[in-house]
């Protein structure tokens, strides 16, 4: 007797269906995210005796900056964010750390988060206050932050 039932079905999530967390909170207005990526470099070895193939052994990886935007409001999260690095004095046990983790939360076409990623050390590298006003234009004021960071993991 054949099976009649339906094979499960796994449809990709889309690109447009994320939030942001920075401080536990969800940034408002956050339009677009770049793509979190690290790479790895390779190190070449010769074994002894062997001396024309080279063995591939993996270095130092280095993970990219993340930049987001978002519509500017009279939210502050942001440029806040950014004024704690030039605040920063050395003191690493400073009250108002500039480091901070924050989590990507990938969602499903309800909304509901499905996958989620934790990016640990972020602190603002760039920060776009205002962008070029154009008054030919019609669109929306865009604030920027680039993120340095020292990694990221896939929650399970």
């Amino acid at each position: 007797m054949a099976n009649t039932g339906k094979a499960q079905r796994f449809d990709p999530y889309r690109n447009f269906k994320f939030k942001v967390k920075i401080n536990n909170e969800v940034v408002a207005g956050l339009s677009k995210m770049s793509a979190l990526k690290k790479s790895t470099e390779g190190i070449d070895w010769f074994e002894a005796g062997d001396n024309f193939n080279p063995r591939r052994l993996p270095g130092k990886t280095k993970y990219e900056p993340v930049t987001l935007e978002k519509g500017m409001t009279e939210d502050k999260v942001f440029e806040d964010w950014a004024n704690l690095v030039n605040k920063f004095q050395g003191n690493l046990i400073a009250p108002d750390n500039f480091r901070k983790d924050i989590q990507i939360q990938v969602c499903n076409m309800n909304g509901e988060p499905v996958v989620t990623f934790n990016i640990f050390s972020c602190w603002v590298s760039e920060f776009q206050a205002v962008p070029d006003m154009d008054v030919t234009q019609n669109g929306v004021a865009i604030q920027t932050i680039k993120l340095e960071n020292e990694g990221f993991d896939r929650d399970a």
